[in-house]
């Protein structure tokens, strides 16, 4: 009898292990540590066809990479942008994996740092570790903590709305420009809109996202544009609605040109908008903390009324060196139009919760792009 039962304890112990075991091994399929990894056969096909994963796998210097997940509460009462990622100098000298978080609401922000070696990409999927914090499209962890601040939990993600792949080569948001090389700057969508679920204990405050929205995008290369604008929300009153836009220019072969790309999800459709769309973009009325924007395509005007209010001090790369500072407010006041081009109003909406960046010289940008 007491043999049977041990017989079943151990069964059952066994059985809970393996569960682990292959929970641990979804979560973080084929790890690999970024500081002791050698040729990863069959990687540089798998980046190139998901911009979403780690790019910089054979980088030794002068590269950045970070993810951009952003988390509003169902109402509206915690917004926290977390942005994972590695930074490594011109040199070489300086390597170091970090993770920034930004409260939307105290325009406080916090950045912490961690050596390279504790940094692990997937081969296979989107998932990266750095320390005992894991990111993911699915899920993100954080375990930080300083003499000063500490902030701990753990968000699920579900139900993401994601760019349709077109192409054995998945180009992504930025279209055919994702190829074009020696760019200091590339970006990319993961999740267009999710639902949230889970808790995050900032010093002490326990932030609910139970049924709340997030967003996530990345960029990677060498250093962000020499000046740009960026405005992104899905935190309108029609909550299946999400937008993002962004205007840059962008050094490249010893000139600079002048870009966008964006998209729109509203009525279950997603729609593009970028210099490679032949779509126009015309910056109307601009000033310290305002913008007016009109985007025309083959099928619809977008006019965009953007306001910026408070804003945080986020660390930007510089030829893969955190040493740029640019101010980034993810309470931001935005409003959209949208008309078809008969000259009908189809879509009207606006919300306070929306990220915006408007960094560098903006003259740079005023004149009309795309024409």
């Amino acid at each position: 009898m007491i043999k049977a039962s041990l017989q079943i304890l151990l069964t059952i112990v066994l059985f809970l292990s393996s569960g682990f075991e292959r929970l641990t091994a979804q979560e973080f399929n084929r790890e690999v540590n970024f500081a002791k990894h050698s040729c990863l056969l069959g990687y540089g096909i798998k980046k190139s066809g998901h911009p979403e994963v780690f790019q910089g796998n054979r980088k030794k210097k002068s590269y950045f990479e970070g993810w951009y997940f952003k988390m509003v509460s169902a109402d509206g009462s915690s917004i926290l942008s977390v942005i994972p990622g590695i930074a490594l100098s011109e040199d070489g000298s300086e390597k170091h994996a970090f993770i920034q978080v930004i409260d939307g609401k105290t325009a406080t922000t916090e950045y912490f740092t961690f050596p390279i070696g504790e940094f692990a990409f997937s081969r296979s999927d989107f998932a990266i570790r750095i320390g005992s914090n894991f990111f993911s499209a699915d899920k993100l962890v954080l375990d930080l903590h300083t003499d000063s601040t500490s902030i701990e939990g753990e968000i699920m993600m579900k139900d993401a709305v994601k760019l349709p792949s077109r192409r054995l080569l998945n180009a992504g948001i930025m279209g055919w420009y994702r190829f074009v090389p020696f760019m200091q700057c590339y970006h990319g969508v993961v999740s267009l809109s999710h639902h949230l679920e889970g808790v995050l204990v900032k010093d002490g405050v326990k932030h609910n996202f139970g049924d709340g929205r997030g967003y996530i995008e990345k960029d990677w290369g060498s250093s962000m544009p020499s000046a740009w604008i960026w405005m992104q929300s899905n935190n309108f009153g029609n909550q299946e609605v999400s937008f993002m836009l962004s205007v840059a220019n962008i050094p490249w072969m010893g000139k600079s040109f002048t870009g966008f790309l964006g998209f729109c999800y509203f009525n279950g459709t997603i729609h593009r908008f970028a210099t490679y769309t032949r779509a126009r973009l015309e910056i109307r009325n601009q000033g310290l903390d305002t913008l007016q924007i009109v985007i025309r395509d083959r099928k619809l005007v977008y006019e965009i009324r953007a306001i910026r209010h408070n804003s945080g001090l986020l660390k930007a790369p510089v030829k893969g060196a955190m040493d740029r500072r640019i101010p980034e407010s993810i309470d931001a006041r935005l409003h959209l139009d949208i008309w078809d081009l008969r000259g009908n109003l189809i879509f009207s909406d606006s919300t306070s919760i929306a990220g915006l960046e408007i960094v560098g010289d903006q003259q740079l940008l005023m004149s009309k792009i795309g024409r």
